[in-house]
C-alpha cells in the first residue's frame, strides 16, 4: 500500500491549471505533482506541455536534468544519503555502502518489500553534523551504521502512515 494517493490525468491537469500562471511555472508544478503523488509520472509529461505551451522534450529535459525528481513511484519511505563533500570528511562514503549493503538496492532504487527507496542528495544544510542522511521529512546528523541500523529497524516497526 502507497503513503501517496493514485494519480489520474484529471488530478495532473489541476495540478498544473493551478500552477501555470506563475512566472517560471514548470518547476513549481512538477514539485507539486511529486509533493502529491511520490512521482512524476511519464503520461503526466504532454499534459503538462500542453499546458504551459512547451514541448514534451522540454519538460522531460527539465524533470531527468533534477536528481531530485522521480519517474517511478517511490517506496513508503524515501531514505536519502547527503554525497556533499562535508558529509564525505566524515564519513558518508562508508555510510552510503553501509545503506546500500543493509537494504540490498542501489541509489534510486525500493527494497524488495516497497518500504524504503534510497537516494543520494548532495547538501542536507546539516554540514556541522555530518554524516547526515533525511529519512521522508526528517534530518538525522552524525549517523553510524549502528544508528542507520535503529533508523531502519524503527521505519519496519512502525505502522504507514497513509498521506
Amino acid at each position: 500500500m502507497s503513503a501517496y494517493p493514485e494519480w489520474t490525468p484529471s488530478l495532473i491537469q489541476a495540478e498544473t491549471d493551478a500552477l501555470k500562471h506563475k512566472p517560471g511555472a514548470l518547476l513549481p508544478i512538477l514539485h507539486a505533482i511529486q509533493d502529491r503523488f511520490g512521482f512524476i509520472p511519464q503520461e503526466a509529461v504532454p499534459i503538462i506541455a500542453a499546458g504551459l505551451s512547451q514541448t514534451r522534450a522540454e519538460v522531460h529535459g527539465v524533470i531527468s536534468f533534477y536528481h531530485h525528481f522521480r519517474a517511478a513511484p517511490p517506496g513508503n519511505h524515501v531514505l536519502q544519503v547527503c554525497r556533499a563533500e562535508a558529509c564525505q570528511a566524515v564519513g558518508s562514503r562508508a555510510l552510503e555502502a553501509h545503506a546500500k549493503a543493509r537494504l540490498g538496492v542501489d541509489y534510486h532504487q525500493t527494497t524488495a518489500d516497497g518500504e524504503i527507496t534510497l537516494e543520494a542528495v548532495y547538501c542536507l544544510g546539516n554540514c556541522a553534523c555530518g554524516p547526515s542522511l533525511r529519512l521522508d521529512d526528517s534530518v538525522h546528523g552524525r549517523v553510524t551504521p549502528e544508528s542507520f541500523d535503529a533508523l531502519v529497524d524503527e521505519l519496519r516497526t512502525q505502522p504507514l502512515e497513509i498521506m
